[in-house]
């Protein structure tokens, strides 16, 4: 039973996503700059494309200041190459005056045929230092905004920080007509859960232990009741699955074997949100890991010593991580964006090892968003549970 209700109790399956690393976040060995991996359009297209190949039903597509590519111009330049999957891409609430971004998302969605899919960001832009409750404030106004000009003839929005009157939405209107995209959204602080419960459609959390997920999503529900909403989970989290569980152990300690801490600190405190209570959160799972770095039997937070934000991976054979996906879904967690080290080897890894035996579904399609294009994937013959 899952854990709280939520908007995709009856959906048989999951969104299974994969990660584009956009902003320098690919390497053979964590913390080790190597050339074969830089975030540039050749090694991300080719990432993305092969996930849809593989199967994954949506990707998401990161963004950052600091290093790497524009999101929202790699998503345009994706969408006729993409065949089938969604796009989750990130946008940053106020980089864009709103109006204008939705103008932006609309043409996105258009271009991929109403597959894309969004990521709501709050954070701070660079020299900029606002507090939690200026930033949520943006973001909530800017959904707002975002939702006017998707479902109405004009946007009228009188803010805290935005003014709009009287502004027609004729060139802006998605492809997606039942209101735009669906809004992924994560956040750990007070207002950041009001306004996912207001405001947005899935709620992201980062790897934790599983009673601790389960009372975030306790956590959010109550601020989703407020509004008379029901939401869907997702879990954003590293993946290491080889034949054996002892492969997987020794193929994650290969890949931290050449990190120098100070180099992972540097790479953990170039992100904007390196001080942001998610953050935190997952500096904190580091702590109280056992020696080999395990927090549960099958999750391991190696991968936070040199990145900001999802620091914690599932390392296991293939029947251990379909149980650990099963065990998510059960809680009631509908949608999953897994990325590994290389990303393209492991989501090959992955993509043939465990999707094959896992019922896929786009939430996009599952709520009447966009038309189905593509079945889901049944379970396979002989499929692990």
């Amino acid at each position: 039973m899952s854990v709280v209700p939520v908007k995709g109790e009856s959906i048989d399956g999951a969104e299974i996503a994969w990660f584009a690393p956009l902003c320098s976040d690919d390497f053979q060995y964590l913390g080790v700059p190597d050339g074969n991996y830089r975030s540039n359009w050749a090694n991300t297209s080719r990432i993305a494309k092969r996930a849809d190949e593989l199967g994954f039903r949506n990707i998401l597509c990161p963004s950052s200041y600091q290093v790497g590519q524009d999101t929202l111009s790699f998503v345009a330049a994706m969408a006729p190459q993409i065949k089938q999957m969604n796009m989750l891409a990130a946008i940053r609430c106020g980089e864009l005056q709103p109006a204008m971004l939705a103008r932006t998302v609309a043409t996105l969605d258009h271009l991929l045929e109403g597959r894309l899919t969004l990521n709501v960001i709050s954070s701070d832009f660079p020299g900029e230092q606002a507090d939690s409750a200026y930033r949520y404030r943006r973001s909530w106004e800017v959904v707002e905004i975002l939702k006017q000009a998707w479902t109405q003839d004009e946007i009228n929005y009188e803010g805290q920080i935005y003014q709009i009157k009287g502004l027609s939405t004729d060139p802006v209107r998605p492809y997606q007509t039942q209101g735009g995209p669906l809004l992924y959204f994560g956040g750990y602080s007070p207002d950041a859960l009001e306004l996912c419960g207001a405001h947005c459609d899935t709620y992201l959390m980062w790897p934790e232990p599983k009673e601790t997920l389960a009372q975030r999503m306790r956590d959010v529900h109550a601020q989703a009741q407020k509004y008379g909403r029901v939401l869907d989970y997702g879990l954003r989290v590293h993946m290491i699955v080889r034949d054996t569980e002892t492969e997987a152990r020794e193929y994650a300690r290969e890949l931290v074997s050449q990190l120098d801490d100070q180099a992972g600190q540097a790479i953990r405190n170039r992100a904007l949100d390196a001080k942001s209570l998610g953050v935190a959160f997952q500096s904190s799972n580091r702590e109280i890991a056992d020696e080999d770095g395990y927090i549960e039997p099958h999750l391991w937070t190696g991968v936070g010593r040199a990145r900001s934000g999802c620091g914690a991976a599932l390392v296991g054979s293939v029947d251990q991580v379909l149980s650990e996906i099963h065990d998510y879904m059960k809680m009631g967690i509908r949608a999953f964006i897994f990325s590994g080290y290389p990303h393209l080897n492991e989501c090959e890894q992955f993509g043939t090892k465990v999707l094959p035996h896992l019922k896929t579904v786009s939430l996009a399609q599952a709520y009447g968003r966009v038309p189905s294009t593509t079945p889901a994937t049944p379970l396979g013959v002989g499929a692990r549970r």
